[in-house]
């Protein structure tokens, strides 16, 4: 995948992440309505590709309207990652043409893979997600809308402890998937069904999009990386 290719992928992904984010609030307050209309109408340009670079700097302009709306990412990691792929992928659209475009763009694709690598490290040091006691909090006292289906899941030790293990091993084993296109491939899906099980399930449905949006970048750093003899 070429570096363009991938960043006109992560520019319409990101926009439409953007775009339902900025959807929340248009039933809300008008101040916060008239602030996330002007990013809605931003993501739009994005959309057409005609203008992307001064979309991209208007829209990190006004991420920081947004950061002092809020005094900070107020809703936590999905809107981090948001911001962190707008920013690189301004950066690379700005930067001179070379190194400096192109390590803009990697550094979006190596903070992806660390976050789902120390996602699970984390979780190899937490005992209660070693013995499946965390995931079986998780759906036994979320108020998240879990199906009482799975809900009934929870008093089964074995169960979680091998789902735990389960998400702990694809997140630290993740980095392996570089090694080669069709295994990334493959991870990436994995990765993707996760997140969009955990929008269905616990109602995170902003990281499906933010996350998906990154993607284009690890598919473009592991071309870089393994490059054909």
């Amino acid at each position: 995948m070429s570096l363009e290719l991938a960043q006109r992928f992560t520019e319409i992904l990101l926009a439409l992440a953007f775009l339902q984010q900025s959807a929340e609030h248009m039933s809300g307050p008008n101040a916060a309505r008239a602030l996330f209309l002007t990013r809605a109408v931003l993501c739009l340009a994005l959309l057409t590709g005609v203008y992307s670079d001064w979309s991209l700097v208007a829209l990190s302009i006004h991420s920081i309207a947004v950061l002092h709306r809020y005094n900070g990412p107020y809703n936590g990691g999905s809107d981090r990652m948001g911001l962190l792929i707008l920013y690189c992928l301004t950066l690379s659209h700005w930067l001179p043409e070379g190194p400096l475009t192109q390590t803009a763009f990697a550094y979006l694709g190596v903070q992806v893979i660390l976050s789902y690598f120390i996602s699970g490290w984390v979780k190899i040091l937490n005992p209660a997600w070693r013995s499946g006691a965390a995931l079986r909090d998780v759906f036994a006292f979320s108020a998240y809308p879990v199906a009482e289906n799975l809900r009934a899941l929870a008093p089964h030790p074995r169960a979680m402890r091998t789902a735990s293990w389960a998400v702990i091993g694809f997140e630290v084993l993740f980095p392996l998937a570089l090694l080669n296109q069709t295994l990334l491939i493959a991870a990436l899906a994995c990765a993707a069904a996760f997140h969009i099980a955990n929008a269905c399930l616990f109602g995170l449905n902003r990281f499906v999009w933010f996350w998906l949006a990154a993607y284009p970048s690890i598919l473009w750093l592991q071309s870089r990386l393994i490059a054909p003899a």
